[in-house]
């Protein structure tokens, strides 16, 4: 009888482990928020997300004030056009900008919202006036090593 109790005790906690794998999973992958889609709506263009993600956290100041909800393609402008949705108990005025940051190195792509000092808050539907795009780590490497060609004059035999 003392063997079976023993036994019950560690699949207890072999099932105990499990759900708390299966709980780290979903948060990493941005997929453990259990919010309803409260809040409101805000569009933002931009010439180039690189590799932000549906899910990626809308942060300001370090803060998670909503998600994005998709990412598409303006067939008119070819620029790529992000929804977020905000939640509702943080406002930001008219002259918010958006841009497109990464955590750390390598980490994972994120909106950060930089708030102005317009009085007038942005509403449901809104669209950011100024965006600023993702940094693309390869553009940077080549243009650096475009102008360092440049500067040094060529050889003529």
């Amino acid at each position: 009888m003392n063997r079976s109790r023993f036994d019950i005790a560690v699949g207890f906690f072999v099932a105990l482990g499990l759900l708390a794998m299966v709980f780290m999973a979903l948060k990493v992958g941005n997929l453990a928020s259990f919010d309803n889609g409260t809040g409101y709506a805000l569009e933002a263009h931009f010439d180039n997300i690189g590799g932000l993600k549906v899910r990626a956290p809308v942060k300001s100041a370090g803060v998670v004030v909503g998600r994005v909800e998709s990412v598409g393609l303006d067939q008119d402008t070819y620029e790529a056009v992000v929804r977020l949705r905000i939640y509702p108990n943080f406002r930001f005025s008219k002259d918010t900008i958006g841009s497109i940051l990464t955590s750390g190195l390598l980490g994972e792509q994120y909106v950060g919202l930089e708030p102005g000092g317009d009085p007038v808050y942005l509403g449901n539907g809104d669209r950011l006036g100024k965006t600023q795009s993702a940094m693309i780590l390869e553009k940077l490497i080549s243009q650096f090593l475009f102008s360092k060609a440049a500067e040094t004059p060529a050889k003529v035999p």
